[in-house]
């Protein structure tokens, strides 16, 4: 394993313009781990929002930020979880499809642009377990979250489809728990709605039904005795954190579940201040643990 590592920081449309608090959260904890982020200011859409309207834009838009990336020797990394998959996809696609890469290839070289297959694209999930291990993790570990009972929610776009490649297992995902242990955490591996989705892809067409989703994920985990949430998408964020109290009022409970990102409990174990982690926009009730657990 190398010291130093430098990636490709692509933040796709919801993190810098909604959900701040994780990229800031991961721009201050992950240098902690000799992470170097590096920013591409061509990038550009990852395609995802058009793969039902027209496959060939969202596939030549995928495969124009991966060969961007590819054009600095760097690979890929996609903190969101769909901007993640709709590059994972394309990559799987076009590694095994050479009539379609040509294509892309073609459209491509307008900008003087190659796709080349010959960098990786990962999320915060393998990033953390399996580019920069646990025991780096541990190392760095300054306040341990003692005590601290979390429920890890990894959302449907970081674990299916398996048959491209996903961060983590499609049935039984444990990565995250590994690392909420190695911060000292006491993660909840098995719960029966763990694999349950956030909602999020319905609230544009179905707001009830996805609010709906949303609330009974955070009741169950309520009912279960579990302290806290964590996720590792700006969509599930949104969902859970954000929409917290609606998702209540929808389902007639009263919710009161702190939500993190995982980038978030890394910066509190390696005792980087709360603000330059943006628990201040979280709109969760995140201060029972932050203040509570003495983070």
């Amino acid at each position: 394993m190398t010291t130093h590592m430098k990636y490709a920081l692509y933040p796709g449309c919801l993190m810098p313009t909604e959900q701040y608090a994780y990229e800031l959260s991961l721009r201050e904890s992950l240098p902690v781990l000799q992470v170097q982020l590096v920013d591409v200011p061509e990038f550009s859409c990852c395609g995802e929002p058009m793969k039902s309207v027209n496959q060939l834009l969202s596939l030549y838009l995928a495969a124009r930020n991966i060969a961007l990336a590819e054009q600095q020797q760097l690979d890929l990394y996609a903190p969101c979880a769909m901007c993640h998959l709709a590059l994972s996809e394309c990559k799987h696609i076009l590694d095994h499809n050479t009539a379609m890469r040509e294509r892309i290839n073609t459209l491509l070289s307008a900008e003087n642009l190659t796709y080349t297959g010959s960098q990786q694209v990962v999320h915060t999930i393998d990033l953390l377990y399996d580019h920069i291990g646990i025991e780096k993790i541990k190392q760095q570990v300054k306040h341990p979250l003692k005590g601290w009972k979390l429920a890890v929610h990894y959302g449907c776009h970081a674990i299916r489809p398996k048959e491209i490649g996903r961060p983590d297992d499609s049935e039984h995902p444990l990565k995250i728990e590994a690392i909420l242990r190695a911060l000292g955490a006491e993660p909840v591996e098995d719960y029966p709605e763990k694999l349950d989705c956030c909602g999020a892809p319905l609230l544009a067409n179905l707001p009830e039904s996805a609010l709906t989703k949303t609330g009974q994920k955070l009741q169950a985990i309520q009912h279960h005795g579990i302290q806290g949430l964590v996720d590792v998408c700006p969509w599930c964020h949104k969902m859970f954190d954000a929409r917290q109290t609606k998702a209540g009022e929808t389902i007639a409970a009263k919710l009161d579940v702190p939500v993190f990102y995982l980038t978030q409990l890394l910066g509190l174990a390696f005792g980087l201040p709360a603000e330059k982690l943006g628990l201040h926009l979280n709109q969760s009730p995140v201060e029972k643990l932050t203040v509570e657990g003495g983070a």
